[in-house]
This record gives C-alpha cells, structure tokens and sequence, in this order.
C-alpha cells in the first residue's frame, strides 16, 4: 500500500491493492476493493460494493458505486464490478445495480469515459468503449466492445448497441442499434456503418463489402426488418455481417433503428 494522502478516509474492511494512489479528501468504503495500481486522484468517492480493476485512473470529483437512483430500490446488497485499465474523467457517475435488474453494473476493461459521464444501475459495458462528454447510459443498457457515444448523448433504458457502432453527438437512442452501425440525428436514426472505425481497426476489405452489402439489404429488401436480417444471414460468410444477424435476432427488450428511421 502507497501514495495514501492524510486527508483520504480508507473505511476499515476496503481492500487496497499495492501502488495504488488515493489522493487528497477521497473516501473508499467498507466493501470496496481497489485492485494494484489504482489511482484516485482527490474529492473521489467510491462506496458500495465495489470493484476496480488495476492501472485505472479516476478523476476528481467522481462518484462511484453510490446507490442506483431508482425509486424501486430498496436498499438490497448489489455491486459494481470495473475492469482494468479505464480511464473515469471528472463529475463522472456510477452507480450500483438493482435486485430487478441482475443485481450488478459493470464496465470492461480500456474504457473512456470522459467529463459528466453517467452509467446507471444494471448497465454493461464492454472493452474499449468510450463515453464522450454529458453522455449518459440509462438503467439496463447494454453496451457492446468498441463503442462510441458522442457527447450530450442518451441512451434510453434497456437500449442495446452492438460491437463497433458510434453514436453522434446530441442524439437521443431510444431503440437497438445494430453492430457498426452510424447513429445520429436528435432522435437517433441509422445513417449507415461505422466505416472509419472498421478501417482504423484493419478490417478486411472483403468483410467491409460484405458489411456494406448487408446494409443494402437491410435497408431496401422485401419483408420486415427482422425478415430482411435473417434473409442476410442465410448468405452469410463474413463474421461481422453474422454479428450483426446474430445481434438482430437475439432477443432484446425494444425494437431496432433501422435505415433512414
């Protein structure tokens, strides 16, 4: 244990990893553990039954495993677990799950979030995702790898958004978007794929192709949007297009944006 600041309160039962860094007036509670290398920078609160990963860094002024702010809650035992690596800029919140919801939130490994940030109860989020300034995440969302919400964005509660896809700024997601998928617009509408993303991570031109011709389909095919997608998949020889049928159909709590809606 190092790097404590006199003024930090460490609550008897909190679980501090070698190196880890706590900074001026943070308070870390009784069931919180904080893996080697953490650093809390100061005015940091993290409560509740909370874990974080090593090497991540947590900027003043955050709150993190406070209670979810749902009137359902009843003050029932559950946690926030937080991978390696992240990287939780200032006034950023996140809060714990609820009974109803699976009982716990989590955060991947490598992830942004930057400045005003919101996660709510029972949200998932993947490896490598980052939340742009004032971005917020509603209860019970699911956030997939590689993922960027643009900042003063909101995803409504329940809301899935695949591998890859983006988020413009100031856009309001109320339905599932698709793996790579490019959303924005106020009320969120599908404006094609994330192809910038799928090209600074090296995608094969060939998987590229098979994406963009996916989305032909998709958009302008007979039937309903779920009959469009499976047709997709029966011709299916690019993983990425099978993430994206594989996505479509699986089972989800709201309806899709689909092309140009």
């Amino acid at each position: 244990m190092s790097g404590i600041h006199p003024s930090a309160i460490i609550e008897d039962g909190a679980q501090i990893g070698q190196g880890c860094t706590i900074g001026p007036f943070c308070y870390v509670g009784p069931q919180v553990r904080l893996d080697d290398r953490v650093e809390l920078k100061s005015h940091v609160v993290v409560t509740g039954d909370t874990w974080i990963g090593e090497d991540s860094v947590i900027f003043n002024f955050s709150v993190i495993g406070e209670i979810p702010q749902d009137l359902k809650f009843g003050g029932e035992n559950t946690r926030l677990e937080i991978g390696k690596r992240n990287r939780i800029r200032e006034h950023v919140t996140v809060n714990t799950g609820t009974e109803g919801g699976g009982g716990v939130t989590r955060i991947g490994d490598d992830c942004l979030l930057m400045a005003g940030v919101h996660v709510a109860h029972d949200v998932q989020i993947g490896n490598r995702v980052i939340m742009v300034n004032h971005a917020g995440a509603a209860g019970h969302c699911i956030v997939e790898d590689d993922v960027i919400v643009g900042g003063i964005s909101g995803l409504h509660q329940w809301v899935r958004v695949g591998q890859g896809a983006i988020i413009g700024a100031l856009t309001m997601v109320a339905k599932d978007v698709i793996p790579y998928g490019l959303v924005q617009a106020p009320r969120g509408e599908l404006d094609g794929l994330n192809l910038v993303g799928l090209k600074r991570r090296g995608v094969a031109r060939e998987d590229i192709s098979a994406l963009r011709a996916a989305f032909r389909e998709l958009s302008d095919g007979d039937g309903t949007f779920m009959d469009r997608a499976k047709r997709v998949g029966e011709d299916a020889n690019s993983e990425y297009v099978r993430r994206i049928v594989d996505f479509v159909t699986g089972e989800t709590d709201r309806s899709f944006l689909t092309p140009g809606k």
